[in-house]
């Protein structure tokens, strides 16, 4: 990682709003949507809903997630069935991060003892548990198509997730706060964006080597994508999670690592999301070749890893053309609102949900040329405790 200036450090006067950073006009990749989108957000839904267990908010965040459209973004050449697994895959994933948020040591591993155990033996394990019919069923649907390599990844990799979040119930309860180095190799397991990346294996059909898979190159691809998307995310959920006192996020590492003020920290991380796509564009253009069959292979697995880029920052991300402002929430207060403002000209269209302790207002663009262009918009609440 190259080396980042530290320029700043606390205040002794407390901040009250902070300047969030262009993410986006870093990144040069193309945009795609899978035509697919509306026809598996719907069926995920439904899926999701019949297994029960969730009342009317937890619906209305599921609705305003869009993760239909993340989806669609980040796997848009999946045929139908594959893009249905993946959207049932994340909505899940979604609502797994939602039980383990709240939950100490032992509440994480028995939702990790029940998921697990329906993936190693998806029609040998027998449980009611919802989460682990869940789980056997899209895992079911996905191994008649993945290879064997892309179902050991994925079965892998979820294994380290539930280890990584486990470790970090540990340090929330303890208040810890981790070094920057242990944080992001924690991180790139607590983001469960490495499963995320053996779909993308799942849904174009691909069987790569494990060596190759294995190759430096390619591990250091599959980081610099998994770093962009969870530090980005770090920024722009740093406001709920420190007016809670969560400790787990990149911002309050930094500013205990590197002695900076908050607005400092955020541009700090702001700086590595950049360099990490730097990254990512490098190790791109010095991939080694194995052959022609393999080496359209890896492109397609590469390319996949560029659509979650591009998807994940599309999702979630305000464009690069203004400037915002996030209104810091303090500590466990009652409603604090707070506002992300950004300039838009006639937005077509609201959507306002409730979600945990957060607002969300989504505001589509309107522009004929770009429909699907969102941002994430306004309104972060913190509830009294």
């Amino acid at each position: 990682m190259s080396a980042i200036q530290a320029t700043s450090k606390s205040p002794s006067t407390p901040v009250t709003k902070i300047v969030i950073p262009d993410l986006v006009s870093h990144c040069t990749f193309k945009k795609r949507v899978s035509r697919h989108r509306k026809q598996v957000t719907t069926e995920t839904k439904r899926w999701l809903f019949k297994y029960g267990g969730l009342d009317e908010k937890k619906r209305a965040a599921i609705h305003g997630l869009k993760c239909g459209l993340l989806t669609a973004m980040c796997y848009p050449d999946a045929g139908c069935p594959q893009l249905r697994v993946c959207n049932d895959f994340l909505t899940y994933l979604f609502h797994l991060d939602n039980l383990s948020d709240d939950m100490d040591n032992r509440g994480t591993r028995s939702i990790a003892n029940e998921v697990l155990n329906s993936l190693y033996h998806p029609y040998t394990y027998r449980s009611d548990a919802r989460v682990g019919k869940m789980t056997r069923d899209y895992f079911k649907r996905m191994i008649v198509i993945a290879s064997p390599g892309a179902q050991q990844r994925f079965i892998e990799t979820f294994d380290f997730f539930f280890q990584s979040v486990t470790q970090q119930a540990t340090d929330r309860a303890a208040g810890v706060i981790p070094d920057l180095e242990s944080y992001i190799a924690l991180r790139r397991d607590t983001s469960g964006c490495k499963p995320c990346w053996a779909l993308i294996e799942y849904a174009n059909n691909l069987d790569i080597p494990d060596e190759v898979m294995e190759h430096p190159i390619i591990r250091s691809l599959g980081e610099a994508a998994n770093d962009l998307v969870t530090w980005s995310n770090d920024i722009f959920s740093y406001n709920v999670e420190q007016s809670k006192g969560d400790t787990h996020n990149m911002i309050p590492v930094v500013m205990n690592e590197e002695g900076l003020d908050l607005q400092s920290a955020v541009d700090f991380v702001g700086t590595m999301c950049k360099q990490s796509i730097d990254r990512f564009v490098n190790d791109w253009a010095n991939l080694p070749s194995w052959g022609p069959e393999i080496d359209r292979d890896v492109h397609t697995y590469v390319t996949g890893l560029a659509d979650w880029i591009v998807g994940q920052g599309g999702k979630s991300k305000p464009p690069a053309s203004s400037t915002s402002f996030l209104a810091v929430l303090e500590r466990k207060r009652a409603r604090n609102i707070v506002c992300l403002t950004r300039m838009i000209n006639d937005p077509e269209t609201l959507n306002i949900i409730t979600h945990r302790r957060c607002i969300y207002v989504y505001v589509l663009s309107g522009v004929p040329t770009r429909p699907y262009e969102h941002m994430l918009l306004l309104i972060l609440t913190s509830t009294s405790s």
